[in-house]
């Protein structure tokens, strides 16, 4: 990246504002996310993050499309990538202790561990409440991933109990429901506790929002969905919701695990777990 179109991108950057709100696009890249969702999630004014989006969008760090009636704003990940490896190689020199530490990862070859197929991978799903779309994708993933998974859900402001309207739904779907309790996100944090291979947001935006960097440098996606429990309607239309969530999430966890996990690089497993989150994604076996 050239020198002065990087002052001009660390300068949009420089501002707390600006930069939250790039750090939220970012935990949904390579999606976009609406203006009002970012002003809900960030406790913004509208015209305070009109002015911000102004400034990321002219300094090219971000990009803007209609769909619709709606403006959908991303991250541009080129962009993005050019001004990181400006600061890593042009800057830092490539200097050997300042990257090394930021490479380095349990799984630190450029590939997933090409172990036997049977060897399990550990997943979380986080979600706000802990009580429906994390537990439906935890169940899921559980019995869909032919023991070579881990399942685990856990919540930013985990619910006391689980909705009831998802128990119903996976029960009637055959999934053993006496192990799935609601838990905080503290309890996967702990030294010395699981290292996640895979960590999934399921949240809408300002549940996202709240999900911390997780250690270790899992992959990462946003399977967001609208939350089941905040319907307002009749039993019966509730119930139809839940039914409705849970699809969703079974048609991209069936894809998840069809992946070819040991031929994949972690770049294109990247691309193929962002592709599921988009609902674009052919499963591709081999």
């Amino acid at each position: 990246m050239e020198q002065n179109r990087a002052a001009h991108a660390f300068a949009t950057l420089g501002h707390p504002g600006r930069l939250a709100v790039f750090r939220l696009l970012m935990r949904f890249a390579p999606q976009g996310v609406r203006p009002t969702e970012i002003a809900e999630a960030l406790g913004l004014k509208q015209n305070t993050l009109s002015h911000h989006l102004a400034d990321l969008t002219a300094s090219g760090l971000v990009g803007v499309r209609r769909q619709g009636r709606s403006l959908f704003y991303a991250v541009d990940l080129d962009a993005t990538e050019g001004l990181i490896g400006y600061l890593a190689l042009d800057v830092g020199r490539a200097r050997p202790d300042l990257l090394a530490p930021l490479l380095s990862a349990p799984k630190d070859s450029a590939q997933m561990d090409p172990t036997p197929p049977d060897t399990d991978f550990a997943v979380l799903f986080i979600c706000s409440g802990n009580s429906a779309r994390s537990i439906f994708a935890e169940a899921l993933l559980r019995d869909l991933g032919k023991c070579r998974f881990q399942a685990f859900s856990a919540g930013t402001r985990p619910n006391t109990a689980l909705n009831p309207f998802a128990l119903d739904v996976l029960r009637r779907n055959g999934h053993d429901t006496s192990g799935l309790r609601s838990k905080h996100i503290s309890e996967f944090q702990q030294p010395g506790g699981i290292v996640m291979d895979f960590v999934f947001t399921v949240c809408d935006t300002a549940a996202a929002e709240e999900c911390p960097p997780w250690p270790g440098q899992p992959i990462t996606g946003h399977w967001g969905l609208p939350d089941p429990v905040k319907a307002t309607c009749t039993d019966a239309e509730r119930a139809l919701v839940f039914a409705q969530t849970y699809a969703a999430l079974r048609r991209r966890i069936a894809a998840f695990v069809e992946l070819p996990f040991a031929s994949l690089s972690r770049m294109s497993l990247q691309s193929r777990v962002d592709a599921i989150g988009l609902d674009a994604f052919t499963v591709e076996k081999g």
